[in-house]
């Protein structure tokens, strides 16, 4: 089944609600891997999911100038996509600090460690997520290695565009809030599905 625009903007509630259980399931993997990795407690919750207009992905992480970290992987499989991940630089920077255990502020800029460290948590979310996904629509899907790059949100949306040549028109954020001891971290993923892929996710989580 194709999905027109006027179908995808209209996603009913019931719809939706799938989408942000993924979102819940693979958030409480992340945390769990994230826990892990770091020794001591995180919590992530998901306040937002939704289907956006690819153009529109750098409005909901504060506009195209607003200089982020954004952590792309290529996803191959059954439904091809792209993911994107991306936080505001000075909430990457409080992230960092939160993960090396750093006094709050002590990161201005990214050492090779630190960028390590936000690959390996794009790493950790990619495949979180997508195995929800697999859990709930048999669909199996493949992260590639992460890349980093730290510039403004337009920017690097439009790398990605150009790189890839074409994509779908339609984005599905997962808005993504990390908390750990007294600081809440907030960061957006989206997953942008290549033409088509978004029909089958859609079809596979029961709609149409």
């Amino acid at each position: 089944m194709t999905f027109d625009e006027e179908e995808l903007a209209a996603l009913s509630e019931a719809q939706l609600d799938v989408l942000r259980e993924i979102g819940n399931v693979g958030a409480g993997n992340s945390a769990t891997a994230l826990s892990r990795l770091i020794k001591y407690r995180i919590e992530m919750n998901v306040p937002h999911v939704a289907l956006v207009p690819i153009e529109e992905v750098p409005e909901f992480v504060g506009g195209p100038e607003l200089v982020v970290a954004g952590i792309f992987l290529r996803v191959y499989g059954k439904a091809p996509s792209n993911i994107l991940f991306l936080i505001p630089r000075e909430s990457a920077f409080a992230l960092v600090d939160t993960l090396y255990g750093r006094e709050r502020g002590a990161t201005s800029e990214f050492d090779l460690m630190d960028e390590s460290a936000l690959m390996e948590i794009g790493n950790i979310l990619a495949g979180s997520y997508l195995n929800a996904f697999y859990s709930f629509t048999g669909i199996s899907m493949l992260p590639s290695v992460p890349a980093l790059a730290v510039d403004m949100a337009g920017a690097i949306l439009n790398v990605v565009l150009v790189q890839l040549g074409e994509l779908g028109d339609h984005a599905l954020l997962i808005e993504t809030n990390f908390v750990a001891e007294d600081r809440s971290i907030n960061g957006h993923f989206f997953l942008v599905p290549d033409p088509g892929s978004l029909g089958t996710i859609m079809n596979a989580v029961g709609v149409g």
